[in-house]
């Protein structure tokens, strides 16, 4: 949609399409005025039988909502896709807030033109700042299956997303929902929006889920900035990416979080792979794994670490931490190791995607998921952070990571998506034949065992017609 209404000229923003009773979509919003000014706009598609829904047809009547009473004008954005109450209506929340407290307001509609605004918000957390591209849907308990938006019951988890426009990432929390008050409370508010989870530790922001109705799952969509510089993105010609979509689960071996994955047609682009099984990596070593190019990979990897070894060595670094740490060149005792990817044959540009496990005092284990980028490009208009966090590491459980290399993007999964690293790398020598894989481990007490399965990836056909 273009930005050419007096609601709209100074930008057509964040919306979300529902799919109603009749299958008719409507989509719901966010034009900035004339006056700045942020308000909901209601749209129909021109041709619903297009496929791709490619020409959208503006409501003569728009805006459908403006800010309300006690709402800044530039604080009330991003609608989501509706859901049905038990009283037959449809609800949305929209992202704002007050002061500095993030909020979601909610409103009833029966037809998207008239509209009322519910009493208190869905739900609000102090010093988290405007709340925008808020994301709210159920997950099962039980099922495998993602659910439509509008489903509850006893055992239906609700997850809350905003993100966050004061640091730029995607947090969640997961809770209960009341639909006779249009309220949600937090499972742990330790963990509540906004102080807690995030959907990706990394380079990853204004994410939206949709339900697949044909496939029966939740798909996650994001938004990927750059990391060099602006003048780059000039020479260019274009900036930002998306990455590959992924499925939302419910974690039920944890109980406390999702699962993030990449969809299944992905897959798809599967060439040829090679295995390696169990190789040793000795603790302060480094160990090529011949695949030829490494700029278009899949990567499954599993690493294990002897626990008898564990349970022997003494605490070790218990307040470690991926983004203040030393990186990947840090070397203590039970870590880092894992992963090094785009990454040139004399070591000089590497992107390391690695475990470091901490262990404090009385023998508790932190299992830490985290990708280095401060040696990922010797250009010097780039970012280069160390992104990462926490993972859920269960009795019995192998450490894992999938890691898909595009050129440019990487996507990381540990434990089978319990937590995610996005990051854009821009390498300068790891590029094309000269991008080599690596597995290596920088811990000074222990070795670890790895087995290794690598696919190379076709180009993805997208087709536009």
């Amino acid at each position: 949609m273009v930005a050419d209404q007096w609601y709209d000229i100074n930008g057509v923003w964040t919306g979300s399409a529902t799919i109603l009773p009749d299958d008719n979509l409507v989509m719901l919003y966010t034009g900035s005025t004339n006056e700045s000014v942020q308000v909901q706009n209601l749209a129909y598609p021109a041709d619903p039988s297009d496929p791709l829904l490619r020409k959208w047809v503006k409501y003569e009547g728009n805006p459908v909502l403006i800010p309300p009473p006690g709402i800044a004008k530039k604080d009330f954005r991003d609608p989501t896709t509706a859901w049905t109450t038990p009283e037959g209506m449809w609800r949305i929340t929209i992202g704002s807030k007050v002061n500095k407290t993030g909020i979601s307001l909610v409103y009833d509609t029966i037809d998207f033109k008239n509209f009322e605004l519910l009493e208190g918000v869905l739900h609000g957390v102090p010093g988290t700042g405007m709340w925008e591209c808020v994301d709210f849907y159920p997950v099962s308990k039980i099922a495998e299956n993602g659910l439509d938006t509008s489903e509850n019951g006893p055992a239906v988890k609700h997850v809350l997303k905003s993100s966050l426009d004061d640091d730029r990432n995607d947090y969640y929390a997961l809770g209960t929902y009341d639909a006779t008050t249009g309220k949600w409370v937090p499972d742990n508010p330790i963990i509540d929006v906004g102080i807690g989870l995030r959907y990706d530790y990394g380079n990853f922001y204004a994410s939206k889920t949709f339900y697949d109705q044909e496939k029966k799952r939740r798909v996650l969509w994001a938004w990927i900035t750059e990391s060099d510089s602006e003048a780059a993105d000039i020479c260019k010609g274009w900036a930002s990416l998306q990455p590959i979509p992924r499925t939302i689960k419910f974690d039920k071996k944890t109980g406390s979080n999702i699962i993030t994955w990449p969809v299944a047609e992905v897959e798809n682009l599967r060439l040829d792979s090679k295995e390696f099984d169990k190789v040793e990596v000795k603790p302060g070593t480094v160990v090529p794994l011949e695949v030829g190019s490494a700029t278009q990979l899949d990567i499954m990897a599993e690493f294990e670490v002897d626990p008898k070894v564990l349970e022997r060595i003494d605490g070790s670094n218990s307040t470690y931490d991926c983004r203040s740490g030393g990186g990947s060149a840090e070397r203590g005792a039970l870590g880092p190791f894992g992963l090094m990817v785009l990454t040139d044959s004399g070591l000089s540009e590497q992107t390391p995607i690695y475990f470091y496990i901490a262990k404090d005092a009385t023998g508790n284990f932190n299992t830490h998921f985290c990708n280095d980028l401060t040696r990922s490009s010797e250009a010097t208009d780039v970012r280069k952070l160390i992104y990462g966090s926490t993972v859920p590491v269960l009795q019995g459980e192998k450490l894992t990571i999938r890691t898909l290399v595009d050129h440019s993007i990487v996507e990381s999964f540990a434990q089978g998506g319990r937590a995610a690293i996005t990051s854009r790398v821009y390498p300068t020598k790891a590029i094309y034949e000269d991008a080599k894989l690596y597995l290596f481990n920088n811990a000074t007490d222990i070795s670890v065992t790895a087995t290794v399965k690598i696919w190379q990836m076709n180009f993805a056909n997208i087709q536009s017609t």
